[in-house]
């Protein structure tokens, strides 16, 4: 044995190095918080209100009000969820503490698919609203680079750090805000308050009133608008004080969400018959709120707000690509950090202390997303129907999680907790919750129903991950035998 013998000159001594575990930063206050859901929230009404009126037609602000309740069902539950459990993962992350691995993972998975459509759609929407500017980003292949561009410059972003893009997050979300109420405020003084009535015929007139069915339909799409709770809770582990600020932060969505969005569903409806709003070809469906400006009642107001839209829609679209990129880079972190798919996509840079390999991967799904956009101009309401179709699925899952957890761990401590609750066997279960699951399934299964593309395309996606996990597990299972029979 030499173990005790004393060192001689020139003998090296080997000293292993510690092995350090990278955290993520914790940096973000309300301000961070709620740009980032927002820019998620805030972007769909300027794609998803035009669609919502080719099915809704008059009941368009109807459908959106219902939508707009399931919203508050769903960013109650996150607020008690993210408040509880403050960490990256979002409805990913409740399942698995209330489930299990498996079912945390499905959730994830689902929530993967509608961060990679929205990143998608709301990069492919910048060009036509920024074509005002430049008539060339209306050509298809066009607007797919630039498309494709966006996305790849916010990789870069990214990776850097979270600090830098949240700093755009909050410019851009400022710029929207203000101007959605100007134009709210403008619609109401200049439209609605000169003849109510048109409001009352766009709505309830002939042909304007959707069949029961049609109008079902249109509250199952309209749920494309309320979003954005997600990209919140996949920023709990870099938010100071989670506890405080990420109910804060929740609560301020609901307000500003559903004020702006019934104000600017009205306004529009004011401005313009459902027909008009909803047309894909010689209307506003693609970009109604460009309708709204195009339909004020002054040339001198139309050339200041055409262009202004024009700005607005951009921004907000370009924060909601970012948005669903901190979103997806944060979930495939927390995924990876349980053993719910491999390890290397959560790896953390070492001087950026980002994601990088997890970010890399799905800008470059969502990059792969948007091919078919150089051929095909109307693709982008396929990745809408795959992204509500993800969203739902995930929704029902958080609040399915919540209502167990409140049945298995009652005694958890929680720093925001739901009231209206009702008591089972000594279990308080918060109505909010109930109510949540219930109408977001529905909702997702009037979708399955009503939308063969995302019936197809998400059902594909979902059984294809079930297969990578259990693909996963199984070569984890025999590596772990087989380092022990190593040993």
């Amino acid at each position: 044995m030499t173990d005790n013998l004393p060192l001689r000159p020139g003998d090296k001594v080997f000293r292993p190095r510690r092995i350090k575990h990278i955290h993520l930063k914790r940096v973000l206050g309300v301000p961070a918080l709620f740009s980032a859901g927002y820019g998620d929230v805030g972007s769909s009404i300027y794609y998803a209100l035009g669609i919502v009126a080719l099915v809704a037609l008059g009941a368009t602000p109807i459908a959106l009000a219902a939508a707009g309740v399931i919203y508050i069902f769903n960013a109650l539950t996150y607020a008690e969820g993210g408040a509880m459990i403050p960490e990256a993962g979002g409805s990913a992350s409740f399942a698995r503490h209330g489930f299990n691995n498996f079912v945390g993972f499905i959730a994830g998975w689902a929530l993967m698919l509608s961060y990679i459509a929205t990143m998608a759609i709301s990069a492919y929407t910048i060009p036509p609203y920024l074509s005002y500017f430049w008539t060339a980003l209306d050509n298809p292949a066009v607007n797919t680079l630039v498309a494709m561009g966006i996305i790849g410059f916010l990789m870069t972003i990214n990776v850097l750090g979270v600090r830098e893009s949240t700093r755009i997050n909050i410019f851009f979300i400022m710029v929207d805000i203000a101007t959605q109420i100007t134009i709210v405020v403008l619609g109401i003084v200049l439209i609605l308050s000169v003849d109510p009535s048109i409001l009352i015929t766009n709505m309830f007139g002939a042909g304007n009133w959707p069949s029961t069915t049609n109008l079902i339909q249109g509250i199952a799409i309209a749920a494309l608008c309320f979003t954005g709770v997600e990209t919140v809770s996949q920023l709990a582990e870099e938010t100071k004080k989670p506890a405080e600020r990420i109910p804060q932060a929740y609560i301020l969505m609901i307000i500003v969400v559903l004020l702006l969005f019934a104000g600017i569903s009205i306004v529009a409806l004011s401005a313009m018959t459902p027909q008009v709003l909803g047309d894909p070809i010689n209307g506003w469906a693609r970009d109604p709120v460009a309708g709204i400006a195009a339909n004020l009642p002054s040339e001198t107001l139309q050339n200041i707000f055409k262009p202004l839209v024009a700005i607005l829609a951009a921004s907000i679209l370009f924060t909601a690509t970012n948005a669903g990129l901190l979103g997806i880079s944060r979930l495939t972190y927390n995924l990876s950090s349980h053993k719910q798919i491999p390890e290397v996509f959560g790896k953390i840079h070492p001087r950026f202390r980002t994601p990088y390999i997890a970010i890399t991967i799905f800008c470059g799904i969502a990059i792969f997303l948007l091919i078919p956009g150089f051929t095909n101009p109307d693709f982008f309401s396929d990745l809408g129907a795959l992204y509500v179709f993800g969203s739902l699925l995930c929704f029902a899952f958080a609040h399915a999680s919540i209502l167990r957890l409140r049945a298995t761990q009652p005694d958890l401590p929680r720093p925001f907790r739901l009231g209206w609750n009702i008591k089972v066997a000594n279990r308080q279960f918060p109505v909010t919750a109930i109510l949540g699951v219930l109408t977001t399934f529905g909702v997702w299964m009037v979708i399955v129903i009503k939308q063969p593309f995302s019936r197809w395309a998400g059902t594909a996606w979902m059984f294809g991950g079930i297969l990578v996990y259990m693909l996963f597990k199984l070569i984890t299972y025999y590596k772990n035998k087989s380092d022990k029979l190593k040993f």
